[in-house]
């Protein structure tokens, strides 16, 4: 089982680096679907994400398109506040599992999202009083859920300081 971390369109550097760090720390290959709005040279990308950067699968798409072919018949998971479902109502436990993010400031395209509905999950949230939760928080709810039913498969589940163990 594999948690894959799609971005569309990212335009924030500092975000894309902060996911880039979830990536490392959850074995998730991250996907970015260009245009972006950044070079990958970016500092604060680099800042955001510096000491992880090299340690996460990254793969380019030139576009959706291109994603999608990519991607195949593999599940794929649309992350919007425009969805009936929460992202907490799937099983995770079998397969591998793609999570897809849009840009910051538009979300996926609503077309996209149209024809595709049925893969649409959502975060609870108060829409009267939030737009959106930042990027990188959400891309970090939802990989931590899919671990969490997949009991954190290769994570260390404990950790100690060396003269300071805690059994």
């Amino acid at each position: 089982m594999t948690n894959h971390i799609v971005l569309f369109e990212p335009q924030i550097p500092a975000n894309t680096g902060n996911i880039a760090r979830t990536c490392a720390a959850t074995n998730s290959p991250l996907h970015l679907i260009e245009p972006l709005g950044f070079s990958t040279d970016d500092k604060h990308l680099k800042r955001a994400g510096l000491d992880y950067w090299n340690d996460v699968d990254i793969t380019y798409h030139k576009d959706l398109a291109a994603f999608l072919d990519y991607l195949g018949d593999r599940p794929l998971h649309l992350i919007t506040k425009f969805a009936n479902g929460t992202y907490t109502e799937i099983d995770y436990t079998t397969g591998d599992h793609f999570f897809m993010f849009g840009k910051e400031t538009t979300g996926l395209p609503e077309e996209f999202m149209r024809k595709n509905t049925e893969k649409c999950l959502r975060i609870p949230m108060n829409d009267e009083h939030v737009r959106s939760l930042n990027l990188s928080n959400t891309v970090a709810l939802v990989v931590y859920e899919a671990l969490r039913q997949q009991s954190f498969p290769n994570l260390e589940l404990t950790h100690h300081y060396e003269h300071d163990k805690l059994d």
